[in-house]
């Protein structure tokens, strides 16, 4: 026996599971194995964020960390839980999930694997919005996250309008993506060059990405736009499989084109954005999490939610070596995932190889 709401069923010889009613019009269909990779890929994110709530230099028993979470602990427990360790793992957890479901979004609408933010411009855009408050008005703190976000959305903006050609094609997305995000890295690299030492030290370190020292400012930010638009990117993602083979037949299927590729572009900005925002342009969970969802689920499109969930957990473990893996000291998450991504890509090339030969 089921639950109310969740039930089993076959679609074309394969499981799906179904949340939510057999008749209303709301329902989220999930292939069994996505599913079930969904839900490991959770467990791995929670038992690591719990390994991080306990180690450290004053470690705590997984049992005072319990009783801290549910306001029972003491004084000294609740200020090491709560106050320091806690806003960063939850930082960690939201901003891979923003990744990884606006990169599975942009992939899955660029049909480019490529097409994730970080290659098609967002996160570089962000970063230019970001150096601008840092370097040149003097700002910290929320100002930097404001400038961060206003960078994201201009820079997709204008993307969108150097690619539009009687509608927009994804491979003149992500040619023009590419093309912007160089003449961003130029301008970064100029603000920098031209910044006093001090500010250029802090504005290449915000760079790098890191969740060291976010507080609760920074989860408020990204978790209302993970709370707010991953319910619209997982009710409209339905459709990216069908936008994948063309609009013409996304529309002969009855897909709302064009409104199901803005709203889901519209709010994948929004999430690469205020993950951006929160935790700087974090390389490679962006670009990974889709594929390597892909991989698991044994599926040629992961699904959002499997995105999401493999960002939160590559992120997660990411953050973890970033703390405990070096001795001598914590360093930016940003230099984690750079490196896993450049194994991932070289992998990925000799693995192309080998099919192809």
């Amino acid at each position: 026996m089921t639950a109310p709401g969740l039930h089993l069923t076959r679609v074309g010889g394969a499981r799906r599971i179904v949340i939510g009613s057999r008749s209303g019009r709301l329902s989220l269909r999930m292939p069994f194995r996505s599913a079930l990779a969904g839900t490991g890929l959770l467990l791995v994110s929670l038992g690591v964020s719990l390994v991080s709530l306990t180690s450290g230099d004053f470690p705590v028993p997984v049992a005072d960390v319990l009783k801290s979470l549910i306001g029972q602990g003491d004084a000294g427990t609740d200020f090491i839980v709560q106050e320091l360790r806690l806003p960063r793992v939850l930082i960690t957890l939201l901003v891979g999930a923003a990744f990884g479901a606006s990169g599975t979004i942009f992939q899955g609408l660029t049909r480019n694997p490529l097409g994730s933010p970080d290659f098609v411009g967002l996160t570089v855009g962000a970063a230019t919005g970001a150096l601008v408050v840092i370097l040149l008005l003097g700002g910290g703190g929320f100002g930097v996250a404001i400038g961060a976000i206003a960078g994201c959305l201009a820079t997709a903006v204008a993307i969108y309008l150097l690619a539009f050609r009687r509608g927009v094609q994804p491979f003149r997305l992500v040619l023009m993506g590419i093309g912007v995000s160089a003449l961003l890295e130029a301008a970064n690299s100029y603000l920098i060059y031209r910044a006093q030492l001090d500010e250029a030290v802090a504005a290449q370190v915000w760079l790098i990405g890191s969740t060291n020292g976010r507080g609760w400012t920074e989860v408020t930010l990204v978790g209302v736009a993970v709370v707010v638009l991953l319910p619209i990117v997982l009710y409209h993602g339905r459709h990216l499989d069908m936008l994948a083979l063309g609009d013409e037949t996304a529309t002969l299927h009855g897909v709302p084109v064009e409104r199901s590729r803005a709203v889901l572009a519209l709010s994948g900005v929004g999430l690469a954005a205020a993950a951006t925002a929160a935790a700087g342009p974090i390389a490679f969970v962006a670009l990974a999490a889709g594929p390597l969802a892909g991989r698991l689920t044994r599926s040629p499109h992961a699904g959002i939610l499997p995105g999401a969930l493999m960002g939160a957990a590559l992120l997660s473990v990411s953050d973890w070596l970033a703390q405990h893996a070096w001795p001598g000291g914590d360093i930016p998450v940003g230099n984690v995932t750079a490196a896993l991504g450049g194994i991932y890509l070289t992998w990925l090339l000799v693995h192309e190889r080998r099919r192809v030969a």
